[in-house]
């Protein structure tokens, strides 16, 4: 474990590698002793800097809901990010390029709750209840840290790699269809990178919404009425390059769109 000023620290390296889009070296290298309850508290720091700096909590992002990430990563549950106002972007958008650092790009769903939900003991039907409409989204991958070499206590400090999120499409009430049975695939440039079925994500999109919810609890937080929650990739991360445009084509819930200029 690290002590508070270690912590305090290394909060300080990734608000200043936000600020600069400038990638620090790897927190796993330098904090051999560092663990995921280290993580959390550095990513909170982390937020908190960015509330003080003007910028306002909107949702969570929940990531490696993948049983194949997470074995890349050694560890056996998702972790977990801040969803800030400005990371939220429109259907059809032109984004700068050179406001990531090593963007990638994924295929989504996104639940925004009506209710509020907290744990312990929430449980899918609670999310499902609690949930006013779900909408396809596009998560863009961002990096504070070096990418090569990244472990779990990279990941979750660097706020999960949460670096924005595009939403489209056709939103949808949760019982209006089958969930796990949502598909899409995702265009580069006109051609086909990757495909995949909600199902994907722990078996049900919503599993990971629970999770977070049970997971929040432990630190006294819980996730709240009008939020926006990126509930897990099921396909596997796109590189992007400038230039690079992308169409994520869910069938009936409609396409999504952006293009990285």
């Amino acid at each position: 474990m690290l002590d508070s000023a270690q912590r305090q620290a290394i909060a300080d390296e990734l608000a200043e590698a936000t600020r600069t889009r400038t990638p620090i070296p790897l927190l796993s290298a330098r904090y051999p002793e560092m663990e995921v309850e280290d993580s959390y508290a550095v990513q909170n720091l982390w937020a908190d800097r960015q509330i003080a700096a003007g910028r306002r909590v909107v949702g969570r992002k929940i990531g490696l809901t993948s049983k194949a990430m997470q074995a890349a990563t050694g560890i056996t549950e998702p972790d977990y990010g801040v969803v800030f106002d400005d990371m939220v972007l429109e259907n059809g958008c032109e984004i700068p390029w050179e406001r990531y650092t090593h963007p990638r790009i994924e295929v989504e769903l996104a639940f925004k709750l009506n209710a509020d939900l907290d744990g312990p003991g929430c449980t899918i039907f609670d999310v499902l209840s609690a949930t006013e409409y779900v909408v396809p989204a596009l998560e863009i991958l961002d990096s504070h840290i070096e990418l090569q070499g990244r472990t779990i206590v990279d990941t979750i400090s660097d706020n999960a790699a949460m670096g924005a999120m595009v939403v489209g499409g056709n939103p949808v009430k949760p019982d209006s269809v089958d969930l796990r049975w949502i598909g899409a695939l995702l265009y580069r440039n006109q051609t086909v990178e990757e495909t995949g079925l909600a199902a994907g994500v722990l078996n049900h999109p919503a599993s990971g919404v629970h999770w977070l919810a049970n997971k929040l609890a432990r630190h006294g937080s819980g996730l709240k009425a009008g939020d926006l929650v990126l509930a897990g990739s099921f396909t596997r991360p796109v590189h992007v390059q400038k230039g690079d445009t992308f169409l994520a084509d869910y069938g009936p819930l409609g396409t999504i769109t952006c293009t990285f200029a």
